[in-house]
């Protein structure tokens, strides 16, 4: 890999969002935080990271605006890790990425699925436009540069 950072990958959005939640850790202490664990105990005991990693990891978290550390006991101190609305912003990443594995297997195959906590039914997500209500999967949606695009990206994606 190229220790050269094209200013494509600078602006683009999946770069940016990669560098925040790419590394399988991240997703995994996400999907801890969404299940309502908080502190570094839980996490240790749930993915399985040294303790110097996982504390390494928590403050990548802490200092990218993912989540927010807060005491919870003063002697000795102990913190708790809480999703900010950052955080709590990329659950819907979460649940397409687990919809989308789900979407391989046969149901009898899948070890966690969504559901309606209200009438216990599978729910199969779909991320749609709002206004047509096709699913942004379908071949008419594209990506173009945006108003923020540089030249590169304007390159790759402006239509002639």
């Amino acid at each position: 890999m190229s220790a050269h950072v094209r200013a494509e990958d600078r602006e683009c959005p999946l770069s940016t969002a990669m560098s925040y939640v790419g590394e399988w850790w991240t997703i995994l202490i996400l999907h801890d935080c969404f299940d309502g664990y908080t502190r570094f105990d839980q996490f240790e005991a749930n993915i399985g990271l040294s303790s110097s990693m996982l504390t390494t990891r928590l403050k990548t978290l802490v200092d990218n605006g993912i989540l927010a550390k807060r005491a919870y006991q003063e002697r000795p101190v102990r913190h708790e890790y809480v999703l900010t609305d950052l955080g709590r912003s990329l659950r819907p990443i979460l649940v397409a990425m687990a919809a989308w594995r789900n979407e391989q297997l046969a149901p009898s195959e899948r070890a966690m699925v969504l559901v309606d906590t209200e009438t216990g039914r599978e729910v199969e997500p779909e991320t749609i436009d709002p206004v047509t209500g096709l699913p942004v999967s379908d071949p008419r949606f594209a990506f173009r540069a945006g108003p923020a695009a540089g030249e590169e990206m304007r390159a790759r994606y402006d239509v002639p």
